[in-house]
């Protein structure tokens, strides 16, 4: 009987074969074709065709939820004011500004019609900096005025910092679909498109680069951003499968060596011009830079000379001579301490080995944190998006780690504060470059690349 029954559906199934074959083949092959088709359009025309992308990247840091990634803010709102990469104001959720009373008053014309993700209008009344020592007047539903106690330039690059309503709710392309927090640390946030087909962005923050590499090598992320080398345990992630890989200068940093203009040998010019002459101009972990802007902004001054490396010129400087502050007045330091972080130590050798042309002993000693005492240190600062470096180089800005003091560079950051034309700015900082680099208190050194490593 199961003879029977096995024969049946053979039968069976040859005759449907029989009769429906062209249609089954037909099928068969027409779905072949869409899957490759589907393929081919995802890989070459995602960008055009409203499909929904999801995409995990890695990032390294400790943030919490103030101090956020302009990478990540940037996608979730705007502010008042945009900045160019080269330093230009451009309009934001105001569509026009005034700047009254020589920079002590900016009124802002905001555009209409504008709403946050969580559906509330963009007016006056949502306009939420809560700026100190700053008073603000609301005339209309659409006119903010802000009042300062002193002329202050850079206010417009201040207010381009993104404006949101309540928690993360912006006027941007992207709102915070979740975000998960541990002590008051952001550990991963995901965004989701307002506009368009929907994209997913997970941002996973780790505390290392060796740490955001390995979450690469397993899977965790798709991509990541911002890493200062690609290889992690001997490995090198460009050379793994269906990766790519991007190289960029970051011109938002600037990798610098600064000298301790009260240390006894450093105080003086002729030596640290010695020195800065000595430096080497080619570093494999950046683009070469003398100047303490980014090559985008229009405020760098492209007249300058760039620094050379001149040994002949150094031992010069240093000889004692009539004209020369050295002249009885200071000996050469038989060893010099550079103090930097692990990650640039080949760096710091290396100017250590070229300072050895000029009889000068240097070590390199590796520090976790910015030194109270140093002779000198290799770091890098953030450069502002306004050409202002006040709190840097100014001889009472609070961040002015080398100690310098320089009477005509200060009157030029506070005129550079004061002066809104843009024309009399630019004048005053290609004097403030130019008169900054006659002094060496520091020596510019590259823009470090950053890479990014994604799956393809």
């Amino acid at each position: 009987m199961a003879v029977i029954r096995k024969r049946l559906i053979f039968w069976l199934i040859k005759a449907y074969i029989k009769k429906a074959g062209k249609t089954i083949l037909f099928s068969f092959l027409f779905g072949l074709f869409i899957f490759f088709a589907l393929l081919f359009i995802g890989k070459y025309y995602s960008h055009i065709v409203p499909f929904s992308r999801t995409e995990t990247i890695g990032l390294v840091g400790a943030y919490d939820q103030d101090s956020l990634p302009t990478e990540i803010t940037d996608k979730l709102s705007t502010g008042l004011t945009t900045v160019a990469p080269d330093g230009t104001i451009e309009p934001g959720l105001a569509s026009s500004w005034d700047v009254l009373d020589n920079g002590k008053t900016y009124r802002f014309h905001l555009k209409k019609g504008l709403h946050f993700t969580d559906g509330q209008e963009v007016t006056s009344a949502t306009v939420n900096y809560n700026f100190s020592d700053v008073t603000e007047e609301k005339p209309d539903k659409y006119t903010i005025i802000f009042k300062l106690s002193d002329s202050y330039a850079p206010f417009l690059v201040t207010v381009s910092r993104p404006l949101f309503d309540r928690g993360f709710s912006g006027v941007g392309n992207y709102r915070v679909e979740k975000i998960t927090i541990t002590s008051s640390f952001v550990q991963s946030i995901t965004l989701a498109s307002t506009k368009g087909p929907e994209n997913i962005i997970t941002y996973e923050f780790f505390p290392s680069e060796d740490a955001v590499k390995l979450a690469y090598l397993l899977g965790e992320v798709t991509e990541i951003e911002g890493i200062t080398t690609t290889t992690v345990n001997g490995m090198d992630l460009q050379k793994f499968p269906n990766t790519t890989t991007v190289t960029t200068p970051d011109y938002t940093q600037l990798v610098t060596l600064f000298f301790n203009n009260s240390d006894e040998a450093l105080s003086n010019k002729e030596m640290r011009l010695a020195l800065m002459s000595t430096v080497p101009t080619t570093f494999p972990q950046g683009k070469f830079a003398y100047l303490p802007y980014s090559p985008l902004s229009q405020y760098y001054d492209k007249n300058i000379t760039p620094r050379a490396q001149d040994i002949a010129y150094a031992k010069q400087l240093l000889e004692p001579s009539s004209t020369s502050s050295l002249s009885g007045q200071l000996k050469l330091p038989s060893t010099l301490t550079i103090q930097t972080f692990p990650k640039y130590r080949s760096v710091a050798q290396s100017i250590a080995n070229a300072w050895k042309n000029l009889g000068i002993k240097t070590t390199v000693q590796d520090v976790n944190g910015m030194p109270t005492n140093y002779q000198v240190f290799l770091g890098e600062f953030n450069i502002p998006q306004d050409p202002d470096q006040y709190t840097l180089w100014h001889s009472l800005g609070p961040n002015n780690i080398t100690h310098y003091k320089n009477l005509r560079i200060d009157d030029l950051l506070e005129e550079g504060r004061e002066t809104v034309d843009e024309n009399k700015r630019k004048s005053i900082y290609d004097d403030f470059q130019k008169y900054l680099l006659e002094d060496a208190p520091a020596v510019f050194l590259y823009y470090p690349d950053e890479y990014t490593i994604s799956k393809n």
